[in-house]
């Protein structure tokens, strides 16, 4: 067995002690405008991290709270969301009540939102977008913020209302016409006012006549066209209806009736 004499044994002492990087403390305006610097041109991937010295150095100064919003929009701007969102996550949670609080609530929400892909995906971003946006109007309503996150929301509710509509037309193309009225049935109750509220409400037509519940079908048939008169959808309906033998009456009397009126 061979052993280190002395001399060798503080070479690799001193060699190891080399390799090790030595912290320099330097003055929060340095470090931040090196920060800023990069954030400037553009190099975002070098910019987050200096921000984050600042914090690190100094994480009781007014410059460290401002560089964790700028470290978190450096991240996002670098596409990686995930480390931005652990970042608003602590500011937001040591620091409530803060200026600009309602801010790190939206560019969170803007984390997810960048992130939703399209129906055929897995939705779990649009649901965390979704999630977030709603906190955020809640919390601040009267924020300039609230009133993007009212727009982006709708759009993330579309989506959603998208994508039970993608799986509810899968059910109905199998012949699987149970599963697709429930997936049709949700879009009518929980998505009211998204685009795809007239298909779902013709594909439940088509589906309690492959089912044979004539009448269900006819009620169905009678909502579309009170609320959706011009549409194609419609239209749709009654000709399915019509093609099935089933030609709906005008009963003066009966609520779901009245809609057909107009074409009877």
């Amino acid at each position: 067995m061979r052993f280190l004499t002395p001399f060798a044994l503080s070479v690799l002492i001193l060699s190891g002690c080399a390799k090790k990087e030595e912290y320099i403390e330097r003055p929060v305006e340095i470090i931040y405008n090196d920060a800023y610097d990069n954030f400037k041109n553009g190099s975002y991937g070098k910019a987050a991290p200096a921000f984050e010295e600042v914090e690190r150095q100094h994480p009781y100064s007014l410059w460290a709270i401002k560089s964790q919003l700028m470290a978190a929009f450096s991240y996002y701007a670098d596409d990686k969301y995930d480390d931005a969102v652990i970042i608003l996550d602590k500011f937001i949670a040591l620091r409530p009540g803060d200026k600009d609080i309602a801010y790190a609530h939206y560019l969170k929400s803007i984390c997810f939102y960048e992130r939703i892909s399209d129906v055929g995906r897995d939705q779990i971003m649009t649901e965390l977008a979704l999630k977030s946006f709603d906190e955020l109007i809640k919390r601040f309503p009267d924020s300039h913020y609230a009133k993007d996150a009212n727009v982006k929301r709708n759009l993330v509710f579309d989506h959603l209302a998208g994508k039970e509509m993608e799986i509810g037309r899968f059910y109905l193309n199998k012949g699987q016409y149970t599963a697709a009225l429930s997936r049709f049935t949700r879009v009518m109750n929980q998505y009211q006012k998204t685009t795809h509220i007239e298909e779902a409400l013709y594909r439940l037509v088509e589906c309690y006549l492959a089912l044979g519940i004539q009448t269900e079908a006819k009620k169905i048939a009678a909502i579309l066209g009170h609320n959706y008169p011009a549409s194609i959808w419609y239209r749709n309906a009654f000709d399915l209806i019509k093609s099935g033998n089933i030609n709906p009456k005008y009963e003066p009397d009966s609520w779901w009736s009245r809609p057909w009126k107009h074409i009877l």
